[in-house]
């Protein structure tokens, strides 16, 4: 459910995870880019647009760490269709015209066997 009193990180992880592409289509800018962690790659916006909803990446414990009206950041667990590890990312959204301009990871891979330093 998309409410217009959501932030644009809200409104953008509530369409994404339930493939809302009318909704992402508004919140994300149209000359927007996606630069992933691996290889540097640039993904556009039609690119996203073909991930939502996707099971290739399914995002768990996702939470909005700051945002205001330029910039944005979050976390959160992603989980790979593919069976690649699970990893912790970090992303920044720079945002333009009230809308997701840049998106840019990064991301930390976590083993089945990690503890917390000291347990």
């Amino acid at each position: 459910i998309i409410s217009e009193n959501m932030s644009i990180l809200s409104i953008y992880h509530n369409a994404f995870k339930s493939g809302d592409i009318e909704s992402l289509k508004e919140v994300l800018h149209d000359d927007c880019q996606f630069i992933t962690h691996v290889g540097n790659t640039i993904l556009g916006k039609e690119d996203m647009l073909a991930f939502a909803g996707s099971d290739m990446v399914r995002m768990e414990d996702e939470r909005i760490l700051y945002e205001n009206d330029e910039i944005g950041v979050d976390h959160g667990i992603a989980h790979f269709a593919n069976g690649s590890t699970s990893e912790a990312v970090l992303t920044f959204y720079q945002f333009n015209d009230g809308k997701i301009f840049r998106i840019e990871t990064g991301a930390t891979p976590l083993s089945d066997d990690y503890q917390l330093v000291g347990s």
